[in-house]
């Protein structure tokens, strides 16, 4: 007598969009595992697919989240776009739901209320450092508690999540290095954009407040007279408006009447090669959830000066033995002298680029994946 097979079972993972970030790398790759142990996998998102960065794997299904007409008032008419999302729910009756950042999680929670779905939610950043506003911290009251797991990247967001009544169950699982970092479009080469004989301190971000790209940049205008020989880079920020700041021109301006050595080159999908190519990494974010391009900088043999800021860079930097970390305090009043000493310490560079790559071990996706599906099988 032959039995049949038991169903797949199914997962649908919401996020606002697939643009240049960590977060979204981090929900293709867990969409990717799913997709790879028997599920049935959709992907959510708010934006359209021309918001994307990423390329969707093959094998996963991509649906976008209903909208409202363009002429209705967002917040009077927010109830039914809640709504449309729940009869979406109903109508996929996927056995995991999976939220991904704060708005998408919140949405997701109240959509899936008296539904059988189980619920996950993930935090990807240290939610005191981004203050909702007053409807959405009642809402995520509201939401959170409901989640059957909250899975986070760091203990502090676990603490900060229990202290607050938000969460019933936490897992804490990192980031993974996918090594080599793949190489996506548009490729540019750090030869085209730094001269020859340079070196090159590199940054990477889309976010000039979160990332702290003003502090960094006003350092190394001050340090530049005395270092000729070294450029900033920082990659990811685009010369156009972001959220009506055009970003690249307000780090032109902190960078006083020469900027030449201040590298802009915007969004790059070979991120690897500028790794490769620079002598030391700057993190000098404001608040983070577990720094991905820390992570890919460390596994790249980088010397990495960060600052501590919550969470993240204290799980993967240990001071004086992988990297250098600056408290928060030094980093507010002024980045310049520990960057100094990092430029001048090319014994230390060398010595912490070589303890960095461990990270490819500790944070290898062979180790990570089963724990994950360990975690959503449970459910």
């Amino acid at each position: 007598m032959t039995h049949a097979a038991p169903p797949r079972r199914s997962a649908l993972l919401f996020i606002d969009s697939l643009k240049l970030g960590g977060a979204e790398r981090v929900t293709l790759q867990w969409a990717e595992w799913l997709s790879e142990a028997g599920w049935n996998v959709t992907l959510l998102t708010s934006k359209p697919a021309s918001h994307d960065f990423y390329p969707v794997p093959t094998g996963l299904r991509r649906l976008r989240e209903p909208g409202l007409l363009a002429s209705l008032d967002r917040a009077l008419f927010w109830p039914l776009k809640l709504l449309r999302l729940r009869k979406l729910l109903r109508r996929e009756q996927p056995d995991l739901l999976i939220g991904m950042t704060t708005l998408p999680s919140i949405k997701l929670a109240l959509a899936a209320i008296g539904l059988s779905s189980r619920l996950v939610i993930s935090e990807r950043n240290y939610p005191p450092a981004r203050p909702l506003a007053w409807r959405w911290r009642l809402l995520r009251r509201l939401a959170y508690p409901r989640a059957d797991l909250h899975l986070v990247q760091t203990q502090g967001i676990a603490q900060w999540l229990h202290q607050r009544g938000l969460a019933r169950r936490t897992a804490v699982l990192p980031n993974a290095i996918v090594w080599p970092i793949p190489q996506l479009a548009p490729q540019l080469t750090p030869e085209a954009f730094v001269p020859s004989g340079q070196k090159m301190i590199l940054a990477v971000g889309t976010k000039l407040h979160q990332k702290g790209f003003d502090r960094l940049v006003a350092a190394f205008a001050g340090l530049q007279a005395d270092f000729p020989d070294w450029s900033l880079v920082i990659l990811g920020i685009e010369d156009e408006p972001y959220r009506g700041v055009n970003q690249a021109a307000r780090l032109r301006q902190l960078m006083g009447p020469d900027s030449s050595r201040l590298v802009l080159p915007g969004n790059v999908g070979n991120v690897g090669d500028w790794y490769k190519a620079s002598d030391l990494f700057v993190l000098s974010s404001r608040f983070e959830g577990y720094p991905n391009v820390l992570l890919e900088a460390m596994a790249s043999g980088l010397a990495c000066l960060a600052v501590d800021c919550p969470t993240g860079p204290s799980d993967l930097i240990d001071s004086g033995v992988n990297g250098w970390l600056v408290s928060q305090q030094v980093a507010s009043n002024d980045m310049a002298p520990p960057l100094r000493r990092a430029l001048e310490d090319v014994a230390a560079r060398e010595a912490f680029a070589s303890k960095a790559q461990a990270v490819r071990q500790s944070n290898a996706p062979e180790s990570l994946r089963p724990v994950f599906l360990d975690l959503m099988g449970s459910l």
